[in-house]
């Protein structure tokens, strides 16, 4: 696994901001974000000369950099030394927007200075599919190059996709997740429009994202890239490596009811049907990291959601919304959130829904609150992921038979 994330660079370090209940969310500084009204974010400070070689970084956009990161972050955790073959490795990447810094930076060019021609790189820099390229060209991978662009659910759906696709026999592995670096003030203001961005609390700018709290104002965006290498379980025991957790169970399904609004049956189908994948029973779920993004309506319908899906037993499952500490990353999201449900499962801890102070009676299961539970009995946990459009993914993952 590879985890670029604003409570932690690298899977320790990002396990132990999840297990601080760290919040990774400030006030946005510096002349750039001027802009961009509400500047509360989830934003990342990181030095890409210490993962990437200098002379590569200009000519990328920030959506890849983070990407490439996280690649290489997952590869060097997939091993121990430098003969990890991914020449026939597939790539899945998810992101919502792509990048979207460089076409915002052509638009000032050509609209606010005048200038005559935009840089010559800005098509492959602002292309969905550039990420998913450059990581395919990092490891020279030759399977499938794929790139998935559903919301918020991007990078969930794109490791279910790969996870198929190795269980199809298409890829015996594949590099999947998801990237997304949109913290711009053309897009932070396109946000602000729809009205689903949290108020920023003046007293505590960081205590703004406050899923399932009745107090909730809605979702703070963040900036971030997770990626995970997954293999034929097989093929990755014949070459020595280190399992950290099985996925047997996606499902994948879409509302079909309206654009923005969240709708309880959509959800609770999806997660029926990454049970179903994975034959497994509602009572077989020990923790569940949901959607949780702190907007008044979303919150609320996946609560119902869950208790659609479970029946009595959503009162009994441990459930949590890490945004509350990394931010909403959207095409990345779903991709951390699988992340931090593999280290629940393997370490043994439920990362705690921070700034959960005011209970909403409509949001009544255990969502975990404000601090770390210990758990070292998970077998199986769940990760949810629901989008704009309906498009929902829901990924099962469980501890490795021995």
């Amino acid at each position: 696994m590879g985890v670029v994330s604003p409570i932690g660079i690298g899977n320790r370090d990002f396990a132990a901001g999840l297990r601080a209940g760290k919040c990774g969310i400030r006030v946005l500084q510096g002349e750039q974000h001027a802009g961009a009204g509400t500047r509360i974010a989830g934003a990342i400070d990181i030095d890409f000369r210490r993962f990437l070689l200098p002379a590569r970084i200009p000519s990328l956009d920030r959506v890849s950099l983070l990407a490439l990161t996280a690649a290489k972050l997952a590869t060097d955790d997939a091993t121990n030394g430098p003969d990890l073959d991914l020449s026939d490795a597939g790539v899945y990447i998810g992101t919502g927007i792509g990048g979207i810094a460089t076409l915002e930076t052509a638009y000032e060019e050509m609209f606010l200075r005048g200038a005559a021609r935009v840089k010559p790189l800005t098509v492959v820099q602002a292309m969905n599919n550039a990420a998913a390229a450059h990581i395919a060209m990092e490891y020279h991978c030759h399977g499938p190059v794929l790139t998935y662009s559903t919301a918020c659910s991007s990078s969930a759906m794109a490791i279910g996709e790969a996870y198929r696709a190795i269980r199809h026999g298409y890829a015996d592995s594949a590099l999947a997740g998801g990237t997304e670096a949109m913290l711009v003030p053309g897009t932070i203001r396109a946000w602000e429009a729809l009205r689903t961005l949290a108020l920023p609390d003046p007293a505590d700018p960081a205590s703004s994202c406050r899923p399932f709290s009745k107090d909730r104002t809605g979702l703070v965006l963040a900036e971030g890239a997770a990626i995970v290498m997954l293999e034929e379980l097989q093929h990755a025991r014949r070459r020595g490596a280190r399992i950290l957790a099985v996925i047997d169970g996606y499902g994948c399904r879409t509302d079909a009811t309206h654009l923005t609004k969240p709708d309880a049956r959509g959800q609770a189908a999806t997660m029926h049907a990454a049970l179903a994948d994975a034959g497994l029973a509602p009572a077989d779920i020990g923790y569940i990291n949901a959607h949780g993004t702190a907007t008044q309506a979303g919150d609320i319908v996946e609560t119902q959601a869950i208790r659609l899906a479970f029946g009595d037993h959503a009162t009994s499952i441990a459930i949590s919304s890490t945004k509350s500490m990394h931010g909403h990353v959207m095409g990345a999201t779903g991709a951390m959130e699988f992340i931090a449900s593999i280290i629940a499962l393997t370490e043994g801890f439920l990362p705690p829904t921070i700034n959960l102070n005011v209970p909403d009676p409509e949001c009544d299961l255990d969502y975990v609150p404000n601090r770390v539970r210990e758990c070292a009995g998970l077998r199986h946990v769940m990760s949810n992921s629901f989008a704009f459009g309906g498009s929902n993914a829901v990924l099962i993952a469980s501890r490795v038979a021995p």
